[in-house]
């Protein structure tokens, strides 16, 4: 792996130095369209399409991108909660793919996943407590009354009550919920977590206390976080690094300083000037974007961002080439074949 590619660079902005916790190189994941009465395989929605990137230990790397982009497959294939297609996952130096039965189990101790709706993500026959409870016995990592310690414990690091614990999830508020997917998650002391936009289903003063609450179990446990996530208010909030897809891919990589402060893809200015200003009366130049995101079923040739580009210097060149994720800056990886200085002025 070369230092140049996004899943080797040293993060932007990190005081230390040191392999990846994680790390995803072409990982790719494509599901099957069957017809006919034999359902025969006539094509495959190309939902991940050779997505390389590095997470380090105390990171919160954030995958952003318009929905139906491929950002929570993403997340859920280096789990293997769906099998990828192709591709490497590696983790603290493990071969994530090549794992099978115990083995795997153990290793989804250390990576978990808070998903994104906190209403359909818990079972509503347990309690809350027994929720819980269910990671520390899978794992054999405590039980009885020490199982019962840690249950209160985990509450109350996410803000909630010991007694809450004998509550069913419909009982709660969706935030609550979402606390306690979160203690669900901890309770097997992962060190990576993929958060599934964690916050979109809650209420605008909910998801500032929740996203406040991943940050102080990130600083207090050393988590590594990949937040996927649409909202780019809530990433400029929580993020170091982030990774942009479109269409299956990642099409800028960079910190999220450079990011917000100077992209470089057409895609990723379309995208922050839709963001709105917290200001009466401030205006921005809004860049629309021609048409509509194409069928991941039937990407275009090249550049899948390509039939929609605003680039002032687009050519024939765009529709025939897939253009690599390449470092443009130090840090900044960017998937465009275009001169940096060319592109769309940032409103």
């Amino acid at each position: 792996m070369s230092a140049g590619h996004p899943a080797a660079a040293e993060a932007p902005g990190r005081t230390t130095s040191g392999a990846p916790l994680l790390t995803v190189r072409g990982l790719t994941k494509h599901f099957p369209i069957r017809r006919g009465i034999l359902q025969r395989v006539v094509g495959a929605v190309k939902a991940v399409d050779d997505v390389s990137f590095a997470v380090y230990r105390g990171e919160t790397l954030a995958l952003v991108g318009e929905s139906g982009c491929g950002k929570t497959t993403t997340g859920r294939a280096l789990l293997r909660l769906v099998e990828p297609t192709r591709g490497e996952v590696h983790f603290d130096g493990t071969d994530v793919l090549a794992l099978q039965g115990e083995s795997l189990r153990r290793m989804r101790r250390h990576m978990q996943i808070v998903f994104q709706d906190p209403y359909s993500s818990l079972n509503p026959r347990l309690t809350v407590g027994e929720a819980i409870r269910e990671g520390l016995i899978v794992h054999a990592l405590a039980e009885g009354a020490e199982a019962d310690r840690r249950v209160t414990r985990l509450l109350d690091e996410v803000g909630l009550r010991a007694e809450h614990a004998t509550r069913y999830p419909h009982e709660f508020s969706g935030g609550q919920r979402q606390r306690v997917g979160i203690a669900r998650a901890l309770a097997v002391e992962p060190s990576f977590i993929v958060c599934d936009e964690p916050v979109s289903a809650l209420d605008v003063s909910v998801q500032a206390q929740v996203v406040n609450l991943l940050r102080d179990l990130q600083r207090d446990r050393g988590l590594s976080y990949l937040f996927i996530a649409h909202d780019l208010a809530v990433v400029s909030h929580m993020a170091d690094r982030v990774a942009v897809m479109y269409l299956g891919r990642i099409v800028e990589l960079a910190s999220r300083a450079a990011l917000f402060a100077a992209p470089r893809m057409p895609y990723t200015q379309a995208l922050l000037s839709a963001v709105p200003i917290p200001e009466p009366g401030a205006v921005r130049r809004r860049i629309l974007l021609p048409g509509e995101p194409p069928s991941p079923a039937h990407p275009p040739s090249g550049c899948v961002f390509h039939p929609r580009c605003p680039h002032p210097r687009k050519d024939a060149a765009c529709s025939r080439i897939v253009p690599p994720l390449e470092e443009k800056a130090p840090g900044h990886f960017v998937a465009c074949i275009q001169e940096p200085s060319t592109s769309v002025p940032t409103p």
